[in-house]
Order: structure tokens, then sequence, then C-alpha cells
């Protein structure tokens, strides 16, 4: 016997509902496992800096904090590197204004840091600390930012030199420091915008088609 109008509406949201539960448990394990990664990534953040790191060729700093500078140039001034590139300097920052925030910077300007003045974001650093690397042909370098932001620049300078040792200096912030970041709404937000952006590089970076047609020309083992 055919179904009335009425009876097909009746069935209709039940039949919607049965499409939809296939597509429920995956949904919520993927909500689990992006929470668990959050929450891996913000307890993995350094609450304190490396007393002591080892020398490489080269040194990075990506600006962003002043801090930043003046232990990159600490590094730069105990020769943990041959050189120091400031990656993403503002255009318009001049050597008398690198020399106010530091006055060590006046000694090492000449010879031995180099100003990035292309960057903009962290893909720019990359790019911009990938050129300078190989330029100067160095084999290790130090990288330089701070703590919470160390995980997606790896990623990414990685990503521009597969063959260069990469040595991680986070610099830590006084509020990572003194209280857990579990207790600061604002603490919370900067982890997890950094956290989403990280997840993205790392997808970016492994989905990167030349990095697909290298593995794929390498030979199997």
């Amino acid at each position: 016997m055919p179904t009335t109008d009425a009876e097909n509406k009746r069935i209709r949201p039940g039949r919607g509902r049965r499409w939809l539960r296939p597509l429920a448990i995956p949904c919520v394990l993927a909500a689990v496992a992006l929470a668990a990664g959050f929450l891996v990534f913000a307890n993995g953040v350094p609450r304190s800096e490396e007393k002591a790191v080892r020398a490489a060729d080269g040194i990075v700093v990506l600006t962003g904090g002043a801090s930043r500078i003046v232990d990159a140039v600490e590094l730069l001034s105990a020769d943990r590197g041959k050189r120091l590139l400031i990656s993403g300097v503002n255009p318009t920052t001049t050597h008398a204004e690198l020399i106010r925030m530091n006055p060590e910077v006046e000694r090492l300007l000449v010879g031995r840091i180099d100003l990035g003045r292309e960057a903009t974001n962290t893909i720019g650093n990359a790019i911009e600390t990938g050129h300078w690397v190989r330029e100067q042909k160095f084999r290790s370098l130090i990288v330089v930012t701070s703590g919470w932001h160390m995980p997606r620049a790896l990623i990414e300078i990685a990503h521009e030199l597969p063959g260069v040792t990469l040595i991680p200096y986070p610099v830590v912030s006084d509020r990572m420091r003194d209280e857990p970041w579990w207790s600061d709404a604002q603490t919370i937000r900067l982890l997890l915008v950094e956290y989403v952006k990280y997840v993205a590089s790392y997808v970016r970076v492994r989905l990167d088609p030349t990095r697909l047609a290298a593995g794929e020309r390498r030979p199997q083992s």
C-alpha cells in the first residue's frame, strides 16, 4: 500500500539520522585526538631556558620579541655560532635601533650579524633562513624563537633545509616561567591559536607535492 505524504515526512528524518550515525564516531575520535594533541603541545612548551647549548655553524633568531634578539646575540658572543641572522627585521628598523636594544650588537654587527628584512611570517622566516644558510654553506643551525613558537618554526625551517641539523633554543617568557599555562585565559588562547597553526603547518608540509615526489624517488631499503 503506498505511503501518504504525512508518513513520508515521518520516515525521512529517521533516515537522515541513520546516515549521520556512521560519521559521528570518526568526528568524535578526531575531536578527542585534537584535544589530546593540544594538551601534549601545551605541556611540551618549555618553562625554562637551556643552560647550555652546543655550538653550530650559524644562529638564526626569528623576530617577535626583544628578548629573542638579546639571547641570540649572547649566543653569538659566546661563540656558539659563526654568524647570526636576525630574520624578519622591520624594513624601517635601523642599525642604531638594534644597538640601542643591545649594545653588544655594535661590536658584532659589521662582521657577524646579518639582517633579514623580507620575512613577514613563519614561512617567510624559513625561506629567508634557507637562502642565508645555503649562501653561507652551513650544515648546522641554532634556532632562537619563543618556546610556544618553536615547534612550528622547526617544521618550516626543516622543510626548507632538509639536510641541516637544527638545534632549538627556546626563549621562555615570564608568563610561561612563573604560571601554569592553564591558569591564564590569555595564555590558553595564545597556545590554542599556535597549536592550530602548528597542525596546519604539519599537514601542509607532509602533503607538499615536492616532498612527496622526493619520497617517491628515494631508493627503497
